[in-house]
C-alpha cells in the first residue's frame, strides 16, 4: 500500500466534526500528507453570485444563514494547518461535490464521519454511502457515537 499524499476531510457541522478532524489531521501528520477540507452547503438557497458555486470566505454576505455556515467552516478549518487553497465551501449535493473535488485535486483518501445507525440502509448515511461507492480513492468512514 502506498502512503497517502493528499487527504480530504469532509465535514457536515455535526457535533463530532472535531473528532473526525483530529483523525484526519493525525493521518496527514503520520503520512506527511497534504490535508484539505470541504463542506457542501445543501440546505440553504444559493444566491446569484459572480463567483459560481464556490463561496469566497473573505467576502461578506447579507444572508444570515450563509454567514453562520461560513463561521462554522472557519472555526473548524482554523484549528487545522491548511493552505488557504486547500479548503472548499461549496453549494451542491454533498456526495457529488466531494467526489468532484477529490478528482480535481488528486485526493487519495477521503475522511468522512458516519453514524452507525441500525439497518443496512442507514449503516453509513446517504453522504458517506455515496462517497464510498463513487470515490476515486480510499474512503475512511469514522464511526460517530450517538450523542443521546
Amino acid at each position: 500500500m502506498a502512503d497517502y499524499q493528499h487527504i480530504l476531510l469532509a465535514v457536515d457541522f455535526s457535533d463530532q466534526d472535531s473528532y473526525v478532524a483530529r483523525k484526519a489531521e493525525r493521518l496527514a501528520t503520520f503520512y506527511k500528507a497534504k490535508l484539505s477540507i470541504i463542506h457542501v452547503l445543501d440546505n440553504i438557497p444559493m444566491p446569484d453570485t459572480a463567483y459560481g458555486t464556490v463561496i469566497p470566505l473573505d467576502s461578506s454576505s447579507c444572508y444570515e444563514l450563509l454567514e453562520s455556515e461560513k463561521e462554522k467552516f472557519i472555526q473548524i478549518e482554523s484549528r487545522l494547518t491548511l493552505d488557504l487553497a486547500q479548503r472548499w465551501l461549496i453549494w451542491g449535493k454533498p456526495e457529488i461535490e466531494i467526489i468532484r473535488i477529490a478528482n480535481e485535486q488528486s485526493v487519495d483518501l477521503i475522511v468522512v464521519g458516519s453514524h452507525g445507525r441500525h439497518g443496512l440502509a442507514l449503516l453509513l448515511g446517504s453522504t458517506a454511502t455515496g462517497v464510498l461507492h463513487h470515490a476515486p480513492c480510499d474512503v475512511l468512514a469514522v464511526r460517530l457515537q450517538d450523542m443521546d
